[in-house]
Parts: C-alpha cells; structure tokens; sequence
C-alpha cells in the first residue's frame, strides 16, 4: 500500500502531522488549517508555509511544510479593511 502523510515543521522545529497537502505561501493557523482571507484582524497567531519539501520513499510519500511565524506588521495587508 502507498501512504501519503502531510506534516508541518513549526519554526523551532517541532512537527505536526496534518490531514492535507498546503499551497506554497498560505497562511495557516497552529494546527496547520488554512486561514481564510481577509482576516478579521493582524492580531492572531499565523504562519506561512514557507518551503515544502518531499522525502520519497518505497511505500509512500512524506511532505514536510516549514512554516514562518507572521508578525502584526506582515499581516496587514491581508486585514479586511
């Protein structure tokens, strides 16, 4: 059987595993939902998938998401106005 698991990597590099794939450049929450846009406001905890990367194997697959913790300031632009 082929398996693939989803796994987030948080900044000190403790992993999670998550139920799907995530888009390059998506904010997601602490347990790796997608956020949805606009955000109601810039003070909450989100991250960017920053880099994904995809570890092979014989009976399945293993895709790592690294995430970048945003600040209040990157948020901005993603606030409903």
């Amino acid at each position: 059987m082929f398996m693939n698991d989803y796994f987030i990597v948080f900044p000190e590099g403790d992993a999670q595993e998550v139920p799907a794939r995530l888009p390059l450049n998506s904010l997601v929450d602490i347990n790796g939902r997608e956020l949805p846009l606009p955000l109601p406001t810039n003070r909450m905890i989100a991250f960017r998938v920053s880099r994904i990367k995809v570890n092979e194997n014989r009976g399945g697959n293993e895709t790592y998401h690294y995430l970048e913790l945003m600040s209040a300031r990157e948020l901005d632009p993603f606030v409903r106005p």
